[in-house]
This record gives structure tokens, sequence and C-alpha cells, in this order.
């Protein structure tokens, strides 16, 4: 019996982890489509952007609304559908595979590129597309690189129909596969590596123009341990934003004041949310032996916390928040979509199952 009651808990804790790596991933995802996010990420690792602020990034070059896991990296040539020209922004969402099942892309997105005196006077907008991804492990099993330079090679494929037809190369965008990596092996934390097509001199000196062949990078960011001399810029920025040990009020304080982040209601909320499934996944390791207990309390949780789309994981950083007293209660509740009268009953069922 003893045997059986062990197993029973190793399942039911592999599942709530699972569970919370889940909506960890989703809300990573949701915390890098978040424009502001995005536009640091460029600043740093596209070229094009190097010379703009963030804000101008944020607010003039990226085209539309990110897509979130929605755009599939596969795709048979038998199951290619026909597309217009004018299926530009957000092109190819239907892009799946019959023999290897669907694969989405984190966050995919257009984006203008600025344009130099010379390019003006062309009268001629250069578009880029961009594509980041949330990855764990630097090592997966197979080379990340070979993934990243794949997802590249598809997005420069998948323009055929929407983009340019026939022979019409000319019209082939630029791509850039940026790849967050928060836990790489230790030689490659702290890292940023750009790869990209150069040209190579063998006979002769003539040159082609950088714009005929510089089609594709991969942007590797490998986060690491705040002890190190490049743990700066982008590197502390995406550690702060993504980190499992932080709390919420410490990474407002950071992003706001070192890196100029406004923190927007959406951003704010994304933020909460994510610091409160990482003190759950802590919390879990600390109490195996109520695992069962604490997850038939998440769940009487989620049916008492879902009020008009909010989620338990805010609702319990909000709670936390005003009882540690960095959040007035009226806030609180107002952020929560709540009366103050429900926001305190909710405190109050909180409270006793932490008994």
């Amino acid at each position: 019996m003893e045997k059986q009651n062990t197993v029973e808990n190793q399942l039911a804790h592999t599942l709530t982890q699972t569970e919370f790596d889940a909506d960890y991933d989703k809300t990573a995802k949701k915390l890098l489509a978040n424009k502001q996010i995005l536009a640091q990420i460029m600043k740093d690792c596209v070229d094009e952007y190097s010379e703009c602020s963030v804000d101008e990034i944020a607010e003039k070059y990226i085209e539309g609304t990110p897509e979130v896991g929605t755009v599939g990296v596969h795709v048979d040539d038998t199951n290619r559908l026909p597309r217009t020209p004018e299926v530009i922004t957000g092109s190819n969402n239907e892009d799946s595979t019959l023999t290897e099942g669907t694969v989405h892309y984190d966050v995919r997105f257009d984006a203008i590129a600025p344009t130099s005196a010379h390019d003006a006077a062309s009268q001629d907008v250069i578009r880029l597309i961009i594509n980041v991804e949330a990855q764990t492990a630097f090592n997966p099993g197979y080379p990340l690189t070979k993934r990243a330079i794949y997802y590249c090679s598809r997005m420069i494929s998948a323009q055929h129909g929407p983009i340019f037809k026939k022979s019409e190369y000319g019209k082939i965008r630029k791509v850039y596969s940026i790849w967050v990596c928060t836990k790489p092996s230790d030689e490659f934390q702290n890292t940023l590596t750009r790869y990209s097509i150069c040209p190579e001199q063998l006979i002769g000196n003539a040159t082609e123009k950088s714009e005929n062949y510089d089609l594709m990078s991969v942007v590797t960011i490998c986060l690491g341990k705040p002890d190190s001399e490049n743990y700066t810029g982008i590197l502390k920025f995406l550690d702060v934003l993504l980190s499992s040990s932080r709390a919420a009020t410490e990474k407002k304080k950071i992003l706001e004041e070192e890196f100029g982040v406004a923190m927007s209601d959406e951003l704010e909320r994304e933020v909460l949310i994510m610091c409160n499934l990482s003190q759950g996944v802590k919390a879990e390791g600390r109490e195996e032996g109520r695992i069962e207990g604490r997850k038939e309390g998440r769940k009487e949780g989620r049916r008492e916390g879902r009020k008009e789309g909010i989620c338990i994981g805010e609702i319990g950083m909000l709670v936390q928040l005003v009882q540690d007293g960095d959040l007035k209660l009226e806030r609180a509740a107002e952020k929560a979509k709540m009366t103050a009268e429900e926001f305190k009953k909710v405190m109050e069922k909180t409270s006793n199952q932490e008994v």
C-alpha cells in the first residue's frame, strides 16, 4: 500500500509539474510577443535596428500583432494551399505537414526595416520576417542551431505564393530566427551569437549586393548567472524577465528603471502570472507529501478564481501582493475584475487552503 501511495504521489507530482511547465511556457511566449519586449530583442540582435530607439522599433517597425503559436513550421507540397499576393501580414497561417505533425513557431511577425537616405530615395520598403523561440535546453538531443537554420529555410520557402510567384526571387524577404535559451550548457552561458550568410572571395574581387545573399540569420541568446561579466544588456534583460526566482516587484523595478520598459496592465499581468507559476512549482517541490491535496486545492481555486477570464495564477499573485503590502486591496480587486468584497472572500479561501 505504501509503495502504491508513493507511485501515485510521484505521478501526481509529474502531472502537476507538467501542468505548470505548460502554463509557464505559454506565459513566456506571450511575454516575448509583447512589442516592448520584442523591440528590446530586435535592437540588440537585428542589425537593421541597432541605431533605433526601443520605442521607435515598437511603435514604427513591428507590423500588426505578433502571432503566438499559430503559424506552422513544416509543410508538404501536396498540402500547400493557393494564396493571393494580398496575404502579406501573418503570411502562411496554414502551414502544416501530413507526415510529421504540426509544429508551430513560438512567435512570428513581420517588420519594416528602417530606411536609409538611399532607400528612401528609391521608395522601396524593406520588410523582414522575424521568429522568436523560447527554449529551455541548448542541447535537446540535436544541434539547436540546425533546427534554427531549418526554421529560417522554412520561412523563406513559405514565401512562395503569398509573397513571390514563379521566378520573382527578387521579392524574397530576409528572415531572422532568434532563440532564447534559459538553461544552456556552461560554456554557452551569457553569450549572444549570430550566424549569417557571408561571401568568401575565392578568385577575383567581384562583389555582390549584400541584400541579394544576406537573407537569413540565426541568433542564439543563451542566458546565465548574474555573476558573469557578460551579464548585461539583452542578456540581463531577458534573464530578469524570464526568471523563475525573482519576485514580480523586483522584476518590475529592474525592467522599468534599468531598461525603461513601460509596464502596461497587460505586461504587468503576464509578469505576475509567470512569477506565481514559478512559486507554485517551488511549493510543489517542498511539499511532495501534500501533492494530492494541493492538486485538489488548485482545481477548486480555478473554479473560484476564473472570474471574467482571469486565471488562478494572477489571482494568487495579486493576493500575495496585497498580503505583502505591495498592492492595495481595491487596486488588486480592480485588476482581478472583482468587487473588493469578492476579492476578500478569495483571499480568505486562499489562506484556508494554505493552513
